[in-house]
């Protein structure tokens, strides 16, 4: 309906154009032809002649009859130099004052315009009637008026181009069609909603997607931004001006590139696409991303088995992966108990036999040799490592290797001093996941290289700023094509053998970045060697103030 009313309204507006052209033309043309007529009538000899005689009316009648006849206009008038009228087409108007517009018919000028003739609106032209006898040469002797009925509003259309109307209704036959074509191309594009119900639809758009505490980020096919919300702008470090630009534009790249393209749509998707006509099932992805552990999962939207983007969530798990780490002390001290009851469990049973078998003296030597074992490694951790709550992860540690069939060492070149609570906290954190990919790693079937015992080693440097952590294991070591990506993929030592992914190396990278240091992977002869360094005290926080 919308569109119709345009189409009429420009159509009236052409019709108004029409009629405006039509009226000029009308005014311009006859008003010279009544001009000229009345020109012509001014010269006449027989006009001159009667206009100063008694009673011309009736020798002037004849020729006022035949100019109206013969020339198709609506009256013909002839005054005095008065203004009297003495001779008109309609004999009513004699003797009545002649109609004028001012004082130029009196001055003897010409004068063209409309007046109102008789009750009617006409165009007249008024010429003076000059005498050129030689008594009356040059004297204004009366006024010749004639005129024509203004037209109506049909005759002005049809005036205006014989084909007018018929231009017009063709005009407005095509604004139907064409109002009634797009209408319904127009619904087919927005699967049939009216306006209002699309400006709803927006509506709950945004709110759900600037209400929602998750990141959202659409791409089309050619991996240009065509939605995200604010929580996804933040995340990613996004420009506010960043719908429309190329993931490379805005100089994305890496795995975070990897996992916001996707695969593609290669031959075998797009087919499995066409015969089930749904997506394929997405799965969480993780990336460590400007110091953040973002969790992201990646849809295809799919419509009538087309693919027309993609469209990504992104969760912020930072801040629940520090809560992992801080109960990943707690379960490293369940996993300590647990094994450590085991170990006690055998350790009983061993001596509960003896004493069955009456070996009392084996008993005691066996007692003897379990305490000295102990008192050995305890000695060994404790004169090495002066922070107690890494000491403590490592006597943990150890028993957990043991249970795997994995030994636990420290280099003998370990020194580690007491460290603040937070320096001890995020020292304790790297030992802790770089032990245990370490650990994942020796423990693997067949993976010792040279030696029939998997084992690990942990060496731990320090000076007054920097503490270097370095872990050597027995395992296979990493593939040379992961060791750059190794930790910001976020695998652990089983992604080399086709494990599962985890976040335990992002997280030491991070820890370590965070505290100006870095986290590096090198292959040996023996296996993998994971070095980390990280800055303590003073200097500690002066760089996680700066990165602030």
């Amino acid at each position: 309906m919308l569109q119709l009313a345009v189409v009429v309204v420009v159509l009236i507006a052409v019709g108004a154009v029409s009629l405006a052209q039509s009226a000029s033309t009308f005014d311009r043309v006859e008003g010279r032809r009544l001009t000229a007529l009345a020109e012509q009538m001014a010269w006449s000899p027989l006009v001159r002649s009667q206009l100063d005689r008694p009673a011309p009316a009736e020798v002037l009648a004849p020729l006022v009859q035949r100019t109206m006849t013969e020339t198709n206009v609506s009256s013909v008038t002839i005054a005095d130099a008065r203004g009297k009228i003495l001779s008109a087409s309609n004999p009513t108007l004699i003797g009545t004052p002649l109609p004028v517009t001012g004082s130029a018919v009196f001055d003897a000028r010409g004068w063209s315009g409309y007046l109102l003739v008789d009750d009617s609106r006409e165009l007249v032209a008024q010429t003076p009637v000059l005498g050129d006898a030689p008594r009356n040469h040059g004297e204004h002797l009366g006024t010749v008026m004639i005129g024509i009925a203004s037209p109506s509003l049909v005759q002005s259309l049809i005036g205006a181009s014989s084909y007018l109307l018929v231009y017009l209704g063709l005009a407005s036959a095509l604004g139907v069609v064409g109002s009634w074509l797009l209408a319904r191309r127009i619904k087919r594009k927005t699967l049939g909603m009216e306006p209002h119900e699309i400006a709803g639809l927006a509506e709950h758009r945004e709110a759900m997607l600037y209400g929602i505490a998750e990141g959202v980020v659409a791409l089309d096919l050619q991996l240009r931004i065509t939605l995200v919300n604010a929580v996804g702008r933040e995340l990613l470090d996004l420009p506010d001006a960043c719908v429309g630009k190329s993931l490379s534009e805005l100089g994305i790249g890496d795995r975070l590139f990897d996992v916001l393209a996707g695969p593609g749509a290669d031959e075998d998707e797009e087919a499995s696409v066409s015969r089930s006509g749904e997506n394929p099932k997405a799965t969480d992805e993780i990336v460590v991303h400007h110091g953040r552990v973002l969790v992201m999962n990646r849809m295809n939207v799919i419509k009538d088995g087309r693919r027309l983007g993609s469209v990504t969530t992104l969760r912020d798990r930072t801040e629940l992966a520090r809560l992992e780490r801080e109960l990943g002390s707690f379960r490293s001290t369940t996993d300590l108990l647990r094994a450590q009851a085991h170990e006690f469990s055998n350790q009983l049973h061993i001596i509960s036999g003896l004493i069955q078998i009456g070996e009392h003296d084996e008993v005691v030597s066996y007692i003897r040799t379990l305490r000295s074992h102990r008192e050995s490694l305890d000695l060994e951790v404790t004169n090495r490592v002066r922070d107690t709550a890494v000491a403590a992860l490592l006597m943990a540690k150890s028993s957990l290797a043991a249970e795997r069939k994995v030994r636990l060492r420290l280099s003998e070149r370990t020194a580690l001093e007491r460290l603040a609570p937070e320096d001890s906290a995020d020292v304790a954190t790297v030992v802790g996941n770089l032990v245990d990919n370490a650990v994942d790693a020796a423990a693997v079937p067949g993976a010792t290289q040279g030696t029939d015992a998997a084992w690990v080693e942990v060496e731990m440097r320090q000076d007054a700023s920097i503490v270097e952590i370095v872990v050597r294991d027995s395992g296979p070591g990493v593939a040379p094509e992961l060791a750059e990506e190794v930790f910001t993929r976020g695998f652990t030592t089983k992604a080399a053998q086709g494990g599962e992914r985890g976040i335990g190396l992002a997280l030491t990278q991070l820890v370590c970045r965070r505290r100006g240091g870095e986290v590096a992977v090198a292959n040996t002869a023996d296996g993998a060697v994971f070095t980390a360094r990280l800055s303590v005290g003073h200097r500690a926080r002066h760089v996680m103030e700066n990165i602030r």
